[in-house]
């Protein structure tokens, strides 16, 4: 082409472009943005000097597509999801029956706070990340063990619900132990445990593990010291051993202030819907903090390893960990159409690593302390 023709197929181009994206025609943006492509590939190694200052206008044509693509298929969907969110409120509140269909979604956006229907949007938007990562570890036969620990009323099985609520069940699982039975006290400790580690293409959540044995158990006085010595030379060697043989093993501890603490026991005793989660360890949970505080330094000092790391969250704002917490699991996998690493950005005041958390315990405790004094 000669730099005169450049010259008027890019401003014929420039046009089309800016009625399309205003339009937001992205099916015929691509078309524009492919014919473009081509034309740059063709005549790119024909081309005078002169001829390439033609060119590079319709090479910043391009980017320029490029971004407007992006954002309009952001904008769709980020609709489609406030769509889904809608509809999930309208589900909840029934309230919302009697209005017609064209007023529900202005009449919801007005009442709810901004801020929730934030978080709905992306929550729907990681979980529907996380059965794109089901399919994956399914297809691929992949392993995955995610534990979830903390202290009591730090938020354990609502991460879990959140993790859960949209995945197969045919290739997710959550184990939910209760306390040994007289069989299992004189197995060998884990036995209990592997016996529901993942199979191939499974996702397997554990609400709490063998790690009641490294703060529950001691601060409680339900285990004797050997055998909590034992267990914590023993269970850095099973988590080597599991993720030699392919098991991706994620270890999230859900850290909660001692005062958030105190207001979840309290709305447990008067809240209905979750006096099920009372128990009668609860009311020691407070007074035995400190004991607990040392476990932790103790167990996070030992097992906290390169081939099973373990992850922090900061579980005070229950939905920022969620959030967080879903992200970290889905930035340790390379699937397909995986979402853009803008929406996985983790939150550091939030997340962070088991060796970030000794240096800050180290501050807190009595090192000359022992759990079982």
């Amino acid at each position: 082409m000669s730099p005169e023709t450049l010259e008027a197929f890019h401003d014929e181009l420039r046009e089309n472009y800016k009625k399309l994206a205003k339009d937001g025609d992205i099916d015929n943006l691509r078309v524009l943005r492919n014919r473009l492509q081509t034309i740059l590939d063709t005549n790119t190694s024909k081309i005078s000097k002169r001829e390439h200052r033609k060119l590079d206008k319709l090479g910043k044509l391009l980017i320029e597509i490029d971004e407007t693509i992006e954002a309009v298929e952001d904008a769709t969907k980020e609709n489609i999801v406030l769509i889904d969110v809608i509809k999930k409120y309208k589900k909840k509140h029934q309230a919302y029956d009697h209005l017609p269909d064209n007023k529900v979604k202005t009449h919801i956006l007005n009442v709810v706070k901004k801020e929730e229907i934030a978080y709905e949007q992306e929550m729907l938007r990681l979980q529907i990340e996380l059965v794109k990562l089901q399919k994956y570890i399914q297809e691929n036969n992949k392993k995955v063990l995610i534990i979830f620990e903390g202290r009591d009323a730090a938020g354990k099985w609502g991460n879990i619900k959140r993790f859960t609520e949209s995945l197969n069940p045919r290739y997710s699982k959550v184990v939910a132990l209760m306390k040994p039975s007289d069989i299992e006290k004189w197995q060998w400790y884990f036995e209990r445990y592997v016996s529901h580690l993942p199979n191939a293409g499974e996702m397997i959540f554990f609400d709490r593990s063998w790690y009641n044995r490294a703060w529950v158990e001691p601060v409680m006085g339900f285990v004797w010291k050997r055998d909590y010595e034992k267990f914590m030379e023993d269970v850095v060697s099973l988590e080597k051993l599991l993720t030699r043989s392919g098991i991706k093993i994620i270890k999230f501890y859900f850290s909660v202030s001692k005062a958030e603490q105190a207001a979840r026991f309290e709305e447990r005793k008067t809240n209905p819907l979750k006096q099920y989660k009372l128990s009668p360890i609860d009311q020691f949970s407070q007074k035995l903090w400190d004991r607990y505080t040392l476990a932790e330094y103790l167990n996070f000092s030992q097992t906290h390893t390169d081939n099973a790391p373990w992850t922090i969250v900061k579980s005070d704002n229950k939905e920022a960990s969620r959030i967080n917490a879903i992200k970290y699991l889905l930035s340790q996998f390379e699937y397909p159409d995986k979402i853009a690493d803008k929406y996985l950005k983790i939150d550091d005041d939030i997340l962070f690593t088991g060796k970030e958390k000794v240096k800050m315990l180290a501050k807190e405790i009595d090192e000359t302390k022992s759990l079982f004094d």
